[in-house]
């Protein structure tokens, strides 16, 4: 491999080329198989500094750099001596749905134990709907668990599980055996299946959660409906899974067919003697990955989501020529920075499909089709392209004052002046999704009506945000939804606010229903109106009294939605037609928490 330092150099990579999933911490950890008697063989460091991954693997290098440097120390030395030479690792990037932003929140966790086979450490991407049923359930076995996070409750799950299949063991070799060989036995032999199979038994939620056991297993546990994304790849050296395929392609330099999407109800299964295995732990149902990863949440560097952005933008385009009425001459297209850029490009394919066919019409129109100046004229035509909003580093407001903070956040974004003709041009600006519409009444809308254009239309690559989130992406509170905010709006101007009290009352006598009872009741309120009129609702939202264009905010359809992205069918935040029962629990526990002025999420 060239380096002793193989291993690290590449979860490096992994890391950095994620770091999009995360920027509230990072963790690592490692672990040195065959290490003798009283040495330490698993090694975690974490961190939350604003550059975590750079101040863990900086801390980890440095006392290992000299060593690695030496020629005259073994590889076996190295691994001796050095902390976080295993040849099993793992690292992961926390994006903070909840909880406090501090080091205790950061993965990797661990459940140490003097047993080898009974050491426990994972990490993950996931959110458990139903962590009360489950924190009840290792209450209910006699524990006392240490906190009430989703996190804990499915480490000490998976470790008791893991407990009962080493005591098995255990029992069934003790009359054979002496104790230091029933040990080695336990760690050939243990059924890594069997313990995530009984763990994840009762798991509502979506969740990847990777794992690796003190003596060299390890494994990649995927939900049943496939809701967080899971890749692996293998060969005869090396196993690499992540939740983005495009890192391990990266890192390690393999072809897109070979990198594997993980089963939904599975898990990728890594033996210490070598043996990988996709194996059933959880019976598979309808496969409803997030979408919200294909819009926005991954990279896309990816092949499959680069198209799949690209159709978004695409399949909105004749929606966004109508609403210009045609007029390429005085409108400007542009996108919000950075992820709305590659629903841009297929925005444009449209509008270029659109003109070609323009030109074709004209063309055959020509009195004189020699006419050099006037086929020139033609050929010409294209829509006007404009690098109009500028994404400002990250401002630092020092201001306590409300006025004078709303003020500093308005200028997050800038704008590129002399390219708009005053009161004449519209802008037409395209983001990936617009979830509370603070941003663009705050900053966006405001900076661009500096420029006097006639009108703005904003244009979401997603649809209407309606829903909470409660499988891992950090959208859970009802009340903060611009879309949200118009249905009340609209409710309320046209006199039905009873529906809204009907709806409250529906949604307190299921609270204590058991989950599989209970039906999204706030589905009642969108219902009344139209796409487009909690469209138009949502425009005059994010308009502030101060602005002179006229405004206009246009989405995706779901039906769109699904075509763009055919493998990614999960759209309850859109919807509301959650994958689990627990889902919809939470949608109508987050309308009450608004009818009743309570600022706190939906799930625990």
């Amino acid at each position: 491999y060239g380096t002793t330092l193989y291993g690290l150099n590449k979860l490096y990579l992994l890391m950095e080329k994620q770091h999009n999933r995360g920027q509230d911490g990072a963790g690592i950890a490692t672990i040195k198989l065959d290490m003798p008697i009283g040495q330490k063989y698993i090694d975690i460091r974490k961190s939350t500094n604003t550059n975590a991954i750079k101040e863990i693997f900086e801390k980890v290098y440095k006392p290992l750099q000299g060593l690695a440097d030496n020629p005259d120390i073994s590889t076996d030395k190295i691994k001796e001596k050095g902390h976080f030479m295993g040849e099993v690792m793992m690292g992961h990037l926390r994006y903070g749905t909840h909880g406090k932003n501090n080091v205790f929140s950061v993965h990797p966790f661990i459940r140490e134990n003097n047993w080898m086979t009974r050491n426990l450490v994972i990490a993950g991407n996931f959110n458990m709907v139903n962590n009360r049923d489950l924190f009840q359930q290792l209450v209910a076995l006699g524990q006392h668990p240490k906190e009430f996070t989703d996190t804990i409750t499915v480490l000490e799950k998976l470790g008791h599980f893991l407990d009962r299949e080493v005591q098995q063991l255990f029992d069934q070799y003790k009359p054979y055996h002496e104790n230091q060989k029933i040990s080695e036995l336990i760690a050939s032999e243990l059924n890594v299946q069997n313990v995530l199979a009984r763990a994840a038994r009762d798991f509502e939620g979506g969740y990847a959660i990777m794992g690796m056991l003190g003596h060299g297993d390890a494994f990649l546990l995927r939900d049943p409906n496939g809701i967080r994304p899971a890749y692996y790849y293998h060969d005869d050296e090396v196993v690499v899974a992540a939740s983005e395929r495009p890192a391990i392609m990266t890192a390690f330099d393999v072809p897109f067919s070979q990198v594997k999407e993980l089963t939904p109800g599975h898990a990728l299964i890594i033996k210490k003697k070598g043996t990988v295995k996709e194996q059933l732990c959880r019976q598979p149902l309808d496969k409803k990955s997030c979408s919200f990863e294909r819009i926005y949440f991954s990279r896309g560097g990816d092949q499959e989501i680069y198209e799949e952005r690209k159709m978004l933008g695409r399949l909105i385009a004749p929606k966004v020529l109508e609403a210009v009425h045609y007029d390429y001459d005085h409108t400007i297209f542009s996108f919000i920075p950075n992820t709305a850029e590659v629903a841009f490009y297929g925005m444009m394919k449209g509008l270029e499909d659109h003109l070609k066919e323009i030109k074709k019409k004209k063309l055959l129109e020509l009195e004189d089709k020699t006419d050099a100046t006037a086929v020139e004229s033609i050929l010409s035509m294209r829509p006007r392209v404009e690098k109009l909003a500028i994404k400002d580093v990250k401002l630092r407001t020092f201001i306590t004052n409300d006025d004078d903070r709303s003020n500093m956040v308005s200028h997050v974004y800038d704008v590129t002046y002399g390219q708009v003709e005053s009161h004449v041009d519209t802008i037409v600006l395209i983001d990936d999704s617009i979830v509370r519409g603070t941003t663009l009444k705050r900053s966006i809308i405001a900076i661009l009506d500096r420029l006097e254009p006639k009108k703005i239309i904003i244009v979401s690559s997603a649809p209407q945000i309606r829903y909470p989130d409660c499988y891992g992406i950090d959208m859970s509170k009802m009340g903060d939804f611009v879309a949200f905010k118009a249905a009340i709006e609209l409710t309320q101007e046209r006199g039905n606010s009873a529906l809204l009290d009907e709806v409250y009352k529906e949604c307190k006598e299921m609270e204590h229903w058991p989950s599989e009872k209970v039906h999204n009741a706030v589905q009642k309120v969108y219902a009344q109106f139209t796409d487009e009129e909690i469209s138009a609702q949502v425009s005059k939202i994010v308009k502030a009294p101060h602005i002179r264009a006229e405004v206009q905010v246009m989405y995706q359809s779901v039906d769109d939605l699904h075509t763009a992205c055919p493998h990614n069918l999960g759209d309850w935040y859109f919807t509301g037609n959650y994958p689990t029962p627990g889902g919809n629990k939470v949608a109508n526990k987050a309308f009450v928490n608004y009818m009743e002025g309570r600022d706190e999420r939906a799930y625990t």
